[in-house]
């Protein structure tokens, strides 16, 4: 998990390394190793739901990569943004692993100074993909559902992957910094094969780049919620305008369509916010913390650490359960994929549901909620 901020110990929890002081006043060292970042009877709960999460969130998000690719009416746009959205949660279970040794084994850390780096990297920017990806994707749907002929022109499959790649490239970039804020250290005077921590580097805290790091992270989160919450808006005012309007029974099914597919993106965009929240005001009052020297906002950090090493997994395993809840193309497909039949088969065959001005030609149509 990337709350590089809640790394070192002693910025976790003043009250832990306050304990160890007072413990080892006469030895000038931190004590016994290896320290848990988490109190050590939290520690199985915390592992089973995180192994839970893992075999959840690797699964769904497998099955959505192979049902988006594999059937040729799911090879739509928005769906384009899904599998990668998928494929970024993909990597962030990759580094689960190295987090859970980390809350039970804190020191040493004896992988090396480059796999320390390279896995806190991943993550970061796999949290700055997703979000990009939410948004671009939030763009989209506002350009088809408020200008469906000028979505039909613009939205392509290609310009689609090159908007894909240019989120990629910027979550990577933004997400650079990473290599110089941590790093492998040991206490001074002690063995390192013993002392050895991936935490911030002294470095990353004396120039600043670490507040400003925190601060980009804030930015990547609340700037698009802002944007999210302004498109969602308008959107929803336009399909309450056609509603109204007695001279567009002729798009009522469509718009039908449109609530559908916007419904389930809030969900998506909600469930993001919610499990991202506590993550973003834990990594702040962390970076505080230890400039503020508070044991109060520390001990209320380190809860929020808590909350979101959990909350951080769920979210990279919550999308393909709401794609299976509220969208029933999709159920009827992960059905195809594992040779079982769907209850809507019986009456109907799979069928691409088109959105406003999203047509067959340019594979601009939803997943199909129903």
């Amino acid at each position: 998990m990337t709350n590089w901020t809640n790394i070192s110990s002693c910025q976790l929890s003043l009250s832990l390394c306050n304990a160890e002081a007072t413990d080892n006043e006469t030895m000038g060292d931190y004590g016994e190793y290896p320290v848990q970042l988490f109190p050590k009877s939290l520690l199985p709960a915390i592992t089973v739901t995180c192994a839970l999460l893992f075999l959840v969130g690797v699964t769904g998000n497998l099955m959505t990569i192979i049902v988006f690719t594999k059937y040729k009416d799911m090879r739509t746009t928005t769906n384009m943004y899904l599998s990668s959205m998928a494929f970024s949660d993909l990597l962030i279970f990759m580094c689960m692993p190295l987090d859970l040794y980390r809350i039970w084994r804190y020191r040493p850390w004896n992988f090396g100074d480059q796999l320390c780096k390279l896995f806190q990297f991943v993550s970061e920017s796999c949290t700055y993909s997703t979000i990009l990806h939410i948004t671009a994707l939030s763009v989209e749907r506002y350009f088809a559902i408020c200008f469906p002929l000028k979505a039909k022109v613009v939205v392509t499959r290609g310009r689609v992957k090159c908007v894909i790649v240019v989120l990629w490239l910027v979550a990577c970039c933004s997400a650079g910094p990473i290599f110089v804020i941590v790093g492998v250290k040991h206490i001074n005077g002690t063995d390192p094969l013993e002392t050895n921590e991936c935490t911030i580097t002294e470095y990353a805290i004396r120039s600043g780049l670490l507040t400003m790091m925190v601060w980009v992270s804030g930015v990547f989160f609340f700037l698009p919620v802002l944007c999210l919450t302004v498109l969602y808006s308008l959107i929803g005012r336009r399909l309450w305008r056609r509603k109204r309007n007695p001279f567009a029974h002729n798009i009522s099914n469509r718009d039908k369509t449109n609530k559908q597919s916007v419904k389930m993106l809030v969900v998506v965009v909600m469930a993001f916010v919610l499990c991202w929240l506590p993550f973003h005001v834990g990594r702040y009052l962390s970076s505080k913390s230890s400039e503020a020297n508070s044991p109060l906002i520390s001990q209320i950090s380190e809860y929020c650490s808590l909350i979101s090493f959990v909350l951080f997994y769920l979210s990279a395993a919550i999308n393909p359960i709401l794609y299976n809840i509220m969208s029933n193309k999709y159920r009827i497909a992960a059905c195809k994929l594992f040779g079982m039949k769907h209850s809507s088969e019986r009456s109907a065959t799979v069928k691409t549901e088109s959105v406003p001005g999203w047509g067959e030609s340019s594979g601009n149509t939803y997943l199909g909620v129903s």
